[in-house]
């Protein structure tokens, strides 16, 4: 196809060359092309679309296009008045061929951004200096795929006054990576816009998503799959990019670091066939990691599993996945298309997020009638997940019979295993920590803190943070003893009540588990002020 359309554009070069009464000169046909660059400047050659095609002692031939000006042809012939000048029509393409020749691209040298070097100086300058040299669609592409190397879960594109500054979140913490010119970024966030869908013009803030795949000029091809959100700032439009792993093995629960308990509990749950589940936490705490892990577990040649999300972040095969738009009208939207499956006969249900009291009604009424119903929602605690859901709803005797499990969860910093530093903690630390693991039910077993060591992060030659990945805090309840107890008995319940009776029930709660953790070497206790408070 490529050779027909350059056929096509010689013979049309032609037909014009005939019609100006200019010798036509066909390029795709000349496989020797001397370069005569003492004639002219590339800069010249660019500006007037012509190039030296033969030179001798007493001649010069020059290639003009249909875009070079009858002044400029008349400017040559004057220059060169010592030797006989011709000129012949060759092609853009043609033309385009010559100054590859005389101006060969620049070779492209791609920085990669290390751990250890992630936020320095140095480097911000380096990959700054990259990002400007190349096309917009390389810039894009570069930026994820340094991003998946660096196991980031986001790009932060923040527009300052005099440049945009390009951030990663690295286990959940923020690093500068570059800045970007203005103009640089004008293309870069036309390049964005148009794939994803959105508009650089809107007033709103707006969602979209990527899905591509992009051949850099190095000939590597990266798989851009991010997921977009915009706002307008006083400086421009600021874009944050949610990065997603399509590696659908990488979603199990095996992964996830649930303890034997928690783990125990959720192979009970999730293997009945009605009921619903509910996953909570702040955006960002890997609240849909953990369901996609479940639907996997759950998807088989035996079940009919349909979801609903706004929108789909992971496609999964043997799932049926409906993508409700983030336009006006979306609760109606979601809560209609999730009436709408029930008549489907599925077997599980993932609603990617309850936020309306139709689809919350819905949910509870689905996971009543033989459905397995697996969704999120946005609490800080599991507790408070419970009190939210009442005051969306209203106190509901459906509350006991359907809700089957509450998981709420948080990510912090996991230490580097080879770097992390032991130390002996102050007394204060010691009974404060004592008096934390005093309020541990009964039948959770307390950990032994005589002699304590706690640890904090080092640092080596490739990690000077002292952290590697991240781990869940993690507190679940089922609606059982004490927690169904008080729901049962009508009275409005506020959340630390719903959390004494989930704790005399067995529930070990977030602080409890992220003590553990600290004790257990996997984690430090600043890591825990900074999460949980």
């Amino acid at each position: 196809m490529a050779q027909d359309a350059r056929r096509i554009e010689e013979d049309n070069t032609l037909r014009r060359a005939r019609l100006l009464a200019v010798t036509y000169f066909d390029t795709s046909q000349n496989q020797d092309k001397p370069l005569y660059q003492d004639i002219l400047g590339n800069q010249e050659m660019y500006a007037h679309k012509l190039v030296p095609i033969f030179k001798d002692d007493n001649n010069i031939t020059f290639g003009i296009t249909t875009n070079t000006s009858q002044a400029t042809i008349n400017e040559l012939k004057h220059r060169f008045s010592d030797q006989r000048v011709g000129f012949v029509l060759i092609s853009d393409t043609g033309f385009r061929e010559y100054m590859v020749l005389f101006d060969p691209p620049k070779k492209i040298e791609y920085t990669n951004i290390q751990l250890n070097t992630a936020g320095t100086e140095e480097l911000v300058n380096s990959v700054s200096a990259t990002l400007e040299s190349v096309k917009a669609d390389d810039m894009l592409a570069y930026l994820v795929q340094q991003a998946h190397q660096l196991n980031a879960s986001d790009i932060h594109l923040e527009v300052q006054k005099d440049y945009t500054r390009v951030r990663f979140r690295i286990d959940g913490v923020l690093h500068i990576i570059a800045r970007v010119s203005p103009e640089k970024y004008r293309i870069l966030i036309a390049a964005i816009a148009s794939a994803g869908n959105v508009s650089t013009s809107s007033q709103e803030a707006q969602q979209g998503h990527i899905a591509q795949s992009v051949g850099m000029a190095t000939g590597e091809k990266v798989d851009v799959n991010v997921r977009l959100e915009t706002v307008p700032t006083v400086n421009g439009m600021d874009v944050v990019m949610r990065l997603f792993n399509m590696d659908q093995t990488m979603y199990n629960l095996d992964r996830l670091g649930l303890s034997v308990t928690e783990r125990a509990v959720i192979d009970d749950i999730i293997l009945k066939p009605s009921g619903l589940v509910m996953i909570v936490g702040p955006t960002g705490s890997g609240k849909t990691t953990t369901l996609y892990s479940m639907l996997n577990t759950l998807n088989t040649d035996e079940r009919k599993i349909i979801t609903v999300e706004d929108p789909v972040e992971y496609r999964f095969a043997g799932i049926s996945q409906i993508s409700v738009t983030s336009q006006g009208g979306q609760e109606t939207n979601f809560a209609d298309k999730l009436r709408a499956i029930l008549r489907l006969d599925p077997d599980v249900i993932m609603v990617g997020e309850i936020r309306d009291m139709d689809t919350a009604k819905t949910a509870l009424q689905a996971s009543l009638t033989g459905h397995l119903v697996l969704s999120t929602f946005h609490a800080s605690s599991a507790s408070a997940a419970l009190t939210r859901l009442i005051d969306v709803i209203g106190m509901n005797p459906l509350f006991v019979s359907s809700i089957r499990l509450v998981m709420a969860q948080r990510l912090v910093r996991r230490l580097d295993p080879e770097s992390k530093i032991a130390y002996q903690p102050d007394e204060a630390t010691v009974n404060k920590i004592h008096e934390i693991f005093e309020t541990l039910h009964k039948d959770v077993p307390k950990p032994d803190i005589a002699n304590l060591t706690l640890y904090k992060p080092g640092t080596s030659a490739t990690n000077p943070y002292g952290y590697k990945g991240q781990i869940a805090l993690r507190e679940q309840f089922l609606m059982t003893g004490k927690i169904r107890e008080l729901l049962e008995s009508g009275k409005a319940a506020s959340a630390p009540e719903i959390e004494e009776a989930a704790v005399a029930s067995g529930m070990r709660t977030m602080l409890q588990d992220a003590i553990i953790k600290v004790v257990e070497g996997e984690t430090t206790l600043d890591e825990v002020f900074r999460v949980i408070g």
